[in-house]
């Protein structure tokens, strides 16, 4: 399944979804490797299997082993951090954030591709899964590495218009089901 796949099966009442999946892909703000792997960890984040589909058929088309890799792991560390992260954000007690975290996040110092583009990952994922304090610290470290806050936003445009596509999908599974 491929992108233009992907808009074919998007209900006519999304039609903007249509338009944004298209244009969000075209961003030349970033690289290649990071559009495609914010694409990819954007899409397991979101969970809806054609949405992965073709996420993963253009990540293969246009990321290296490794990147894709890389996307994977950016979406399954956050997937575990965002709500650990989120719940010490969210909590009024304060008892909790003294305490150390006792998670392993190897993966974060060591993702087998550029920094930047890992933390990239994160952030967008981060951003679909609504966990302030992870997307304030992985926006800090791509800023640090010199990433503009255009291409930041670029990453986080289509992190949303993946996570729209992913939710009108699955909502329309439930209606037809």
């Amino acid at each position: 399944m491929s992108i233009k796949d992907l808009k074919q099966a998007i209900p006519d009442y999304a039609k903007d979804l249509r338009l944004n999946i298209s244009s969000v892909m075209d961003e030349d703000l970033l690289t290649e490797q990071q559009r495609y792997g914010v694409f990819l960890a954007s899409a397991l984040a979101a969970r809806n299997a054609t949405v992965i589909a073709a996420a993963r058929a253009e990540a293969e088309a246009h990321l290296s082993a490794e990147a894709i890799e890389a996307a994977k792991a950016a979406a399954a560390i956050m997937g575990m951090n965002n709500i650990y992260y989120r719940f010490l954000h969210l909590t009024s007690s304060g008892d909790y954030k003294s305490l150390p975290a006792k998670l392993r996040m190897n993966v974060i110092g060591k993702p087998g591709i550029e920094k930047v583009d890992f933390e990239l990952y994160s952030l967008a994922v981060s951003a679909v899964n609504g966990c302030g304090m992870c997307v304030d610290s992985h926006e800090a470290v791509v800023r640090k590495a010199g990433l503009k806050p255009e291409q930041i936003q670029a990453a986080v445009r289509i992190a949303a218009v993946t996570h729209g596509v992913a939710q009108t999908l699955d909502g329309e599974s439930a209606l037809s089901a």
